[in-house]
């Protein structure tokens, strides 16, 4: 289902979580859950994901895991603010240790100020800061979810590291 490399990113995430005993949990947008997805078609994952928000509209982002919807109307919910709240709104829902975020445009509907492949991703990482990674991907809507995925989990790989 998933690309080799998804799989292999993956089950690299899993196996670091898994070794500190720890737990993960995503809040997507423009994935609409493919990174848990990608994750949870791992055998075992259970023992590592926690949940996973699918938040697509902003309603769904302020209800369900606690952004402001101020952002919406000053940045755009495709904005370095938003993943940040996203992904800080997943470690107060929850209590992983490891927490994602991702909105951004797959395209089509893209606009001057976003074009298609501006995607931001969040991490959160018990002891380190959070982090937000502005992204910018090439394709069409399949593949910039795809990257977004790949890019995302590689993203927490680093920061267990």
């Amino acid at each position: 289902m998933f690309p080799s490399k998804t799989r292999e990113l993956a089950i690299k995430l899993l196996d670091l979580c898994r070794e500190r005993s720890w737990h993960l949990a995503t809040a997507e947008s423009c994935t609409g859950g493919l990174i848990c997805g990608a994750l949870t078609a791992i055998p075992g994952s259970s023992d590592v994901v926690d949940r996973g928000f699918v938040t697509y509209t902003n309603e769904a982002k302020s209800e369900m895991i606690g952004v402001p919807s101020h952002l919406f109307e000053t940045v755009g919910a495709v904005s370095e603010e938003v993943a940040c709240a996203m992904v800080e709104g997943v470690r107060q829902k929850t209590t992983v240790e490891v927490a994602l975020s991702v909105t951004g445009v797959a395209g089509p509907g893209a606009s001057e100020r976003k074009p298609a492949g501006l995607v931001y991703i969040g991490c959160a990482v018990t002891g380190k800061p959070t982090i937000v990674k502005e992204c910018h991907f090439p394709g069409d809507r399949d593949s910039v979810r795809q990257q977004t995925v790949d890019e995302a989990i590689g993203l927490a790989l680093e920061q267990l590291d």
